[in-house]
């Protein structure tokens, strides 16, 4: 490296985050400068793993990481052209997430804090995913972000940056995990959410399922009824001795799923007044969900955020754009932190109660 690069590193290094991410089956590690710029962000998944047992089996979910966490640092290190002397704070996923993944990287991140004595920041696992939007979008508050994963179907209304107010979840199963139950009834491979999305757009029949609205003002959701009416489907059909149309079943699922989020969305997004609706998590990479809440928003003239797939799923930069809040206004976590698979998101808002100012 010439010494003019040097100079020039030298200048931009205070704003430099090394992120960590591990909360499930993706091992990702990212450097990220001014909470936009994505200088790397390396990603090594373990569905290959995980597929043969239908779900992801925790035990063997921290073993990889163990395995793999050194070389994937050492890897978006290299990959952003600057050295680890050259970042300004480490950023981890603190939760929530499955506590024995979780526990990898927060052991690696309070390592690198200690060794580079630079600050560490305990992030949220869900913060990531809203602020992955902030990576390629311009977020103007008030705003709404529809999160939907795996683990979590909510609503979330930002009044202003880093403050989460939820005011919309599960009640029983999130979104990402009725897809995988539903995938399984019909033996389809884990994760089982691209298959149903790919039989659903191109099933020419829909079999009608109900819809839960819970009560008239409720912006909660439940699933959990869906995907019993998808088995009870399943279980008619087979005492008839009839063939299931798969792709019927499947887009009615998802057509029921995507109502019921796009419906409940766009009426958070003016009872709050909020300016942007923001749709964020692995499922957003979902197309069905997508198109509909895409053709709502333009009907609605509701601007609307997605990312792009790559910063839908798990990954350490979208923990790096959202830890970027905390760095800039010098809210650095404890080394005392903890990994916590409970995580509360409302108390990660800036200024929450697990950070210590340090000047």
């Amino acid at each position: 490296m010439s010494q003019s690069q040097k100079s020039a590193n030298a200048l931009l290094s205070n704003d430099l985050i090394l992120a960590i991410e591990t909360s499930c089956d993706e091992t990702s590690a990212a450097v990220i400068r001014g909470g936009k710029h994505i200088l790397s962000n390396v990603v090594s998944s373990q569905i290959e793993i995980h597929e043969r047992y239908g779900g992801v089996v925790p035990e063997i979910a921290s073993r990889k990481h163990v395995e793999s966490i050194t070389l994937i640092i050492e890897q978006a290190v290299q990959e952003s052209g600057y050295t680890l002397k050259d970042m300004a704070a480490i950023a981890v996923t603190q939760g929530p997430g499955l506590v024995g993944a979780l526990l990898v990287g927060v052991v690696a991140a309070k390592s690198l804090s200690m060794a580079l004595d630079i600050p560490l920041i305990g992030t949220h696992h869900i913060a990531g995913h809203i602020y992955a939007n902030e990576l390629v979008h311009d977020i103007v508050y008030p705003c709404m972000a529809l999160v939907v994963s795996g683990g979590h179907t909510e609503l979330v209304l930002m009044e202003s940056e880093g403050d989460f107010q939820v005011v919309g979840r599960t009640r029983d199963d999130a979104v990402g995990e009725a897809y995988d139950k539903v995938a399984r009834a019909l033996h389809l491979p884990y994760p089982g959410g691209p298959h149903i999305d790919k039989l659903a757009i191109e099933a020419e029949e829909s079999i009608v399922l109900p819809r839960a609205w819970l009560e008239a003002d409720s912006f909660d959701f439940s699933f959990s009824g869906l995907k019993s009416a998808v088995l009870a489907v399943i279980n008619q059909t087979k005492m008839k001795g009839l063939v299931l149309n798969e792709g019927a079943l499947a887009r009615g699922f998802q057509e029921s799923v995507t109502e019921v989020l796009v419906t409940k969305a766009l009426r958070a997004v003016r009872q709050f007044g909020a300016k942007q609706l923001l749709l964020c998590g692995g499922v957003a990479a979902n197309r069905g969900l997508r198109a509909a809440l895409t053709a709502r928003c333009e009907s609605e003239r509701v601007p609307l955020l997605i990312p792009p797939n790559s910063l839908c799923t798990d990954n350490a930069a979208m923990i790096g754009a959202a830890a970027y809040l905390k760095l800039k206004r010098s809210e650095f976590t404890d080394l005392d932190m903890k990994a916590d698979p409970g995580f509360s998101l409302e108390s990660w808002s800036v200024g929450g109660s697990n950070q210590s100012t340090i000047k």
